[in-house]
């Protein structure tokens, strides 16, 4: 038996296959035309990726040469390795998506799904108000609170530790991430909380028996959101870590930048920049390749009901 993905597959690209015969000689030239200009904007968007892998595998006589040289000969490979072991990277690696990125996505998605149902799906006074209040926040630049927070951190021990870049994320998720979700939560059929509450179920069962599994897109969104905000993190590790046991990868990525290391005779800085920056890039374009199509099916869907 053919499944719903297959027949919605099959059926989709029948459609494409109708449209195709239907067009005219000018059809044909427009499409055509519209395909090459999007081939060049894709390259153009992936040039400087293109220039950061290859500069990886020179050294600096190639990477400043003028006019530049695309293909590097010979190709330095072992750059990749030489560059992530002259600093403690496995450790930033650790410390990044371990203590890091994952505790902060999990709190994010948590926190901001029960905020959102509360804001969505439940009746109460100063609803309304409250979340245009936690709208408002969206407003205040981050540079506002950041004397406080230090400051209330610091009185709590956090200071050199994780602890203020991750806890927060369990206390709402932020303002984004929650108007995000109230807005997917919005499009779910009201019926299937009232037939839940028929059946005994609380609010806590209904959103994540029924609510939370039907909105996978919206979730992958805030979590994949909140993992590159956390992967790419500089300022928070700049403000709060001072301990390079305790860095990131973006602070240890800023510790290869302003350093120059010797390969033989040869200043090894920018092509080992490139090398590290290179592997620090590649999880997240891998992510977003195969969460591409939940996620843009949830940036679509999240704005359908207000």
């Amino acid at each position: 038996m053919a499944t719903s993905a297959t027949v919605s597959h099959k059926v989709s690209t029948n459609e494409t296959l109708a449209r195709w015969r239907k067009l005219t000689f000018w059809g044909w030239v427009g499409e055509i035309l519209k395909y090459i200009l999007l081939l060049v904007l894709a390259f153009s968007f992936l040039l400087p990726f293109i220039w950061m892998f290859t500069s990886a595998l020179k050294d600096s006589s190639q990477v400043f040469t003028v006019p530049p040289t695309w293909i590097p000969s010979p190709a330095l490979w072992e750059n990749f390795y030489n560059a992530w072991t002259e600093l403690p990277f496995n450790l930033w690696l650790y410390n990044t998506v371990i203590k890091y990125a994952i505790p902060a996505t999990v709190g994010t998605v948590v926190s901001s799904a029960i905020a959102a149902y509360g804001f969505a799906r439940l009746e109460w006074r100063l609803r309304d108000i409250l979340f245009a209040v936690c709208l408002a926040t969206m407003m205040v630049p981050g540079q506002v609170t950041l004397v406080p927070l230090f400051i209330v951190f610091k009185k709590l021990g956090w200071v050199n530790t994780l602890m203020p870049l991750v806890i927060p994320s369990f206390f709402g998720g932020g303002a984004y991430n929650i108007f995000l979700l109230r807005q997917f939560f919005m499009t779910l059929p009201n019926e299937l909380s009232d037939a839940a509450r028929i059946d005994g179920a609380n609010e806590l069962g209904i959103l994540f028996r029924i609510v939370l599994p039907l909105a996978k897109p919206a979730l992958t969104v805030v979590a994949l959101f909140r993992f590159m905000g956390a992967w790419n993190d500089y300022f928070g590790p700049l403000v709060y870590l001072s301990n390079d046991k305790q860095w990131t990868l973006a602070r240890g990525l800023e510790r290869l930048r302003g350093s120059a290391y010797e390969v033989g005779s040869s200043r090894m800085a920018y092509p080992y920049l490139m090398a590290v920056s290179s592997i620090i890039t590649l999880p997240i374009l891998v992510a977003f390749f195969f969460a591409q199509r939940t996620f843009i099916e949830g940036i679509s869907l999240t704005g359908i009901k207000g």
